[in-house]
């Protein structure tokens, strides 16, 4: 056999290599579609600086000024303003994330600030994500004291005079430090469940297929809800031994607090981990091999990643993004784990984040179940 290199073997080696790609259309789309996607979210969807975070604005007077406030706040691009009753509910939504911020103004505020008194404007933040605190109340105080600067004319322009003619007073619940890690490590735990347990079970069926032992499965009386669930199972336990590692690492290594009930926690996890196991299940099932079975599941990661506000946050997301990651579990879950461990979320608060992933959870197990190939063709 000649050892010398020949362009002609060499160009048909290449031209085999474009045809084998040609056929495989999943792995042609996933070469189109992997940067398209990539383009589109950091693009579009990611802002590091993120605007129109959800607020309550509680008034304890009707003035001037306090009307201009609120002016200011619902036309600026940082703030959403939110309707709420009374001071009680705004404290619900704040626990429930539903709202970022609420901005209480006293009923005293305008008689003692044009006394030179300096009252106090009382900012509660949701500070488990401060980076998305942050940079809105460093935006608030600025239009605060725009609107001062403003009203205060004429014979009050001796306001304009002080450095700032009321306080700021800031509660960051839930995180007064501000340390990102209280944040991050409780998304970890979802994102690395996530990785793990789809790729792990997007494999299985796979390679069942490529060691021929798919065909020996199928001669048996097994449903397809019996292959699936019972190929789930055995990697709750896997998953939970995951959970378990990075819960204790978050704990004793980063010192994150742990407010809430380990069984909600625990419950929480159970349901996140079927969830993504049904996920890889359900890609393993569509996929011919095992490579085509990896790279359904990199196309699956990259918006859990990006959407479910684990890396950014998700109110300073377009609406459009909100409601694409409003359908990934990771969203959910993200919630949920860091309500339990930073606001003590009990179950009946956690239930509206559970409640969506058990949804996805039966949605996907359906459609695995009637996809199911009892051939090998």
């Amino acid at each position: 056999m000649s050892q010398v290199f020949a362009l002609t073997r060499f160009f048909g080696i290449v031209v085999k290599e474009f045809l084998q790609l040609k056929r495989d259309r999943l792995t042609f789309g996933m070469i189109i579609g992997i940067p398209i996607i990539q383009l589109i979210l950091f693009g579009y969807a990611i802002n590091t600086n993120p605007k129109n975070l959800p607020t309550v604005l509680i008034l304890g007077e009707q003035t001037f000024l306090t009307r201009s406030v609120e002016s200011a706040l619902s036309h600026s691009e940082y703030f959403a303003l939110q309707k709420v009753v009374n001071e009680q509910e705004a404290k619900k939504f704040l626990a429930h994330g539903q709202v970022l911020f609420v901005v209480s103004i006293p009923e005293d505020f305008t008689k003692r600030l044009l006394r030179g008194e300096r009252p106090d404007l009382l900012i509660e933040a949701d500070a488990t994500d401060p980076t998305a605190t942050s940079w809105a109340l460093g935006a608030l105080d600025g239009l605060v004291t725009q609107v001062v600067n403003q009203e205060c004319q004429g014979s009050l322009a001796y306001l304009q005079s002080k450095a700032q003619p009321f306080q700021f007073n800031v509660h960051r619940l839930y995180n007064p430090e501000g340390l990102t890690q209280y944040n991050i490590v409780p998304g970890l735990m979802g994102v690395i469940l996530t990785l793990t347990m789809v790729m792990m079970t997007g494999l299985t069926i796979t390679r069942e297929r490529e060691r021929g032992t798919m065909e020996n499965l199928l001669a048996t009386p097994v449903s397809p809800l019996e292959i699936m669930s019972g190929k789930i199972v055995p990697y709750v336990l896997i998953g939970h031994i995951q959970a378990a590692i990075i819960l204790l690492f978050a704990l004793a290594l980063f010192e994150v607090p742990f407010q809430g009930n380990p069984v909600t926690l625990y419950v929480a996890a159970i349901l996140f981990i079927a969830a993504n196991l049904t996920v890889g299940v359900t890609l393993s099932s569509f996929a011919k091999n095992q490579l085509q079975a990896l790279q359904m599941t990199i196309f699956y990661f990259l918006p859990n990643l990006m959407l479910s506000g684990f890396m950014f946050p998700f109110a300073g997301m377009p609406k459009w993004a909100q409601y694409l990651g409003n359908v990934l579990p990771l969203t959910h879950f993200n919630r949920a784990v860091r309500g339990i461990l930073l606001k003590g979320a009990s179950w009946a608060d956690s239930w509206e984040n559970l409640w969506p992933i058990l949804v996805f959870t039966v949605v996907l197990m359906s459609i695995a179940t009637i996809c199911f190939k009892r051939t090998l063709d």
